[in-house]
C-alpha cells in the first residue's frame, strides 16, 4: 500500500461567496497540487472539497494522513460523525438536518479503500504546507473560471438519501504536479496513477 501525507485548505472569499480549494499531495511518487474553485459556496464546503479532491487524486488503495486546518472536517472523520449522519439519513437530530450531505457522502466513499488518518494543523501558524494549500485555495478563488456548485447552489439535485446512494459528484479539480513530469513511457503503480 502507497502511503502518503496530503495537505488541505478551502477558502471563501465572502461567506457565502466565491470559493476555492487547495491540497498538496507528497508521497512517494512525488508531489502534487491541485486547486480549484467555484462561483458561490461556503468556506465549509471548500474544506471538504479540499479533502474530496485529495482522495479522488488517489488511484489505488493507500495509507498516510490528511491534514487539515479545520476542525469540522478533522473531527466529522476522526469522531465518525459524518459515519452516524449517513446512518440517520443525513439527520444530525431529529429535525435538523445534516449541512453538505452531497460531500460526506463522496467522501466516505471515496475513503473506503484506504487508510487514512485525519490530523488537526492550526492554520496560518507558519506551517509551510498549510499555507501553500491557503494560497492554492485564495487563488482559486479568484479566478476567472469558477464552476457552480451545485451542492451548494441547487442542493435538492445532489442530496443523498436513502434511494440514492450515491451523490452527484463535483468537478475535477486542476492538478499541477511538481517537478513537471519526464517524458517517459507510463509507468505501472505510483501512487497517482503514474
Amino acid at each position: 500500500m502507497d502511503t502518503f501525507h496530503v495537505f488541505t485548505d478551502g477558502a471563501c472569499i465572502g461567506n457565502p461567496g466565491p470559493g476555492g480549494y487547495g491540497v498538496v499531495i507528497v508521497g512517494a511518487s512525488g508531489r502534487r497540487e491541485l486547486s480549484g474553485g467555484f462561483r458561490r459556496t461556503t468556506n465549509n464546503r471548500m474544506e471538504i472539497f479540499a479533502a474530496v479532491a485529495a482522495l479522488r487524486a488517489l488511484e489505488k488503495p493507500s495509507k498516510g494522513v490528511l491534514h487539515s486546518d479545520s476542525r469540522y472536517v478533522v473531527d466529522s472523520i476522526a469522531k465518525g460523525w459524518a459515519v452516524g449522519w449517513r446512518k440517520k439519513n443525513w439527520m444530525r437530530t431529529k429535525t435538523e438536518r445534516a449541512l453538505n450531505s452531497d460531500l460526506w457522502q463522496i467522501m466516505l466513499e471515496l475513503l473506503e479503500p484506504h487508510e487514512i488518518r485525519f490530523q488537526w494543523v492550526r492554520g496560518h501558524a507558519g506551517h509551510a504546507e498549510n499555507e501553500r494549500c491557503d494560497h492554492l485555495a485564495n487563488t482559486a478563488a479568484r479566478g476567472r473560471e469558477l464552476v457552480v456548485d451545485d451542492g451548494y447552489e441547487r442542493p435538492a439535485v445532489n442530496a443523498p438519501s436513502s434511494s440514492s446512494p450515491r451523490a452527484e459528484s463535483p468537478p475535477s479539480p486542476r492538478t499541477r504536479t511538481s517537478p513537471p513530469p519526464k517524458p517517459s513511457p507510463r509507468a505501472s503503480g505510483g501512487l497517482f496513477g503514474d
